[in-house]
């Protein structure tokens, strides 16, 4: 079970209260790309709001955290920590704070 935070905005479009859990499954560690397909699977209104449809890349001003690492620039395919794996740790999505 993977655990997973996302913005207020966003858990407020999935009419979602705290963090959200999901079974990725399967025998081969969790990675971003299989956590954001789950969520998205789970919750369709959040279609294109973290990622774009086709390319799959991630929106500006979005942001990946997960054991206090930036795991933003981290490939998509690469494995998630094992906190994160075991349902210790959050995986997190962030709304990036940009101003001036």
């Amino acid at each position: 079970m993977i655990r997973i935070t996302i913005p207020f905005h966003l858990r407020t479009l999935a009419r979602v209260e705290g963090e959200v859990s999901l079974d990725i499954g399967g025998e081969a560690a969790p990675t971003r790309a299989m956590v954001l397909d789950a969520l998205e699977e789970r919750y369709p209104m959040l279609r294109g709001t973290i990622r774009d449809h086709i390319t799959k890349q991630r929106r500006p001003f979005i942001r990946f955290f997960a054991c206090r690492q930036d795991l933003t620039h981290e490939p998509d395919d690469a494995p998630l920590p094992d906190p994160v794996a075991r349902g210790e740790e959050p995986f997190m999505i962030v709304g990036a704070i940009a101003g001036g």
